[in-house]
């Protein structure tokens, strides 16, 4: 089931932006090497609101203008519940599938590198989470993105089976 949850306006949100990772390219001519870098990125508000994006310039700075730039313009719109997501989500993308289930409070952003960039990015505070396969972070970034993004809110689930939100945790 396709969620649309896009964000529509970027000009009153405050997003901060954080690199995941940046690689150095190689173009070899016939007058020698070219170096240019390739940097991915990753917005938020840290109130629900995530977008990555890839940026690719001679220069560091500008490939992480770039990206930023591409970021501020995929933005998604992501169910924050106390702190936790509202249920566990199992994505894969490429070579990298990961798995984020809610946790209490106090337990902290238990995530490592790619994915604990977006998932702080997006506000999360608590939450447990597993990456399998492949380590490429611009895989894993794209599948944290996907599995946040087929997030549903109580609210929603509520609305789609025509009960209260309380029914819904009631099971």
């Amino acid at each position: 089931m396709a969620v649309n949850n896009k964000v529509k306006s970027t000009n009153d949100l405050e997003l901060k932006d954080r690199l995941v990772a940046i690689n150095r390219v190689t173009k070899v001519t016939k007058g020698g090497r070219t170096f240019s870098f390739a940097a991915i990125v990753v917005v938020g508000n840290e109130e629900g609101i995530v977008g990555w994006g890839l940026g690719k310039a001679g220069e560091v700075t500008a490939a992480i203008a770039k990206g930023v730039e591409v970021a501020k313009k995929n933005l998604i719109k992501v169910p924050v519940y106390k702190g936790t997501i509202p249920h566990e989500q199992l994505s894969k993308f490429g070579g990298a599938q990961v798995f984020i289930k809610p946790a209490t409070h106090g337990t902290g952003v238990k995530a490592g590198g790619a994915m604990r960039a977006v998932l702080e990015s997006v506000g999360i505070t608590d939450v447990l989470a597993k990456s399998k396969g492949s380590s490429n972070p611009h895989n894993l970034v794209k599948a944290t993105m996907v599995a946040l993004s087929e997030l549903r809110d109580p609210a929603m689930v509520a609305q789609n089976r025509g009960i209260s939100v309380e029914k819904v945790f009631k099971g």
